[in-house]
């Protein structure tokens, strides 16, 4: 298997990540170590269980990474719901962060399932 910088997933999960940094970047300063910190250690914790697993020794280990980062995928979701809810994003920028979010879910689970049946 080619390493973890190879897989399309864990590229857009970088990307995900990268987009959630600078759209939080503008919070309210009293959200600096609440959502906004919040958000990003959601981010960056799909990309990073992504790269952990894959240097695992087995596919086991693997798709139990991959459950994780799907996991934090989901919490980044509803953090992005709540931010657009507190008027701290805008639909415009709500919209391409869960589209984002859903590829890579759909990747995740089909990665997954490739693990399984090898």
């Amino acid at each position: 298997m080619a390493g973890y910088r190879d897989l399309k997933v864990w590229q857009l999960a970088m990307g995900l990540a990268e987009t959630v940094y600078k759209s939080s970047a503008d919070f309210p300063r009293h959200e600096l170590y609440g959502l906004a910190s919040q958000l990003q250690r959601a981010a960056i914790s799909i990309p990073s269980n992504i790269a952990e697993g894959q240097a695992r020794s087995s596919h086991k280990e693997f798709r139990h990474f991959l459950a994780i980062a799907l996991g934090s995928l989901a919490e980044l979701e509803t953090q992005i719901i709540l931010a657009q809810r507190l008027g701290y994003l805008t639909d415009k920028d709500t919209e391409p962060i869960l589209q984002q979010s859903e590829e890579i879910a759909k990747m995740l689970k089909g990665l997954q399932k490739s693990l399984t049946s090898n």
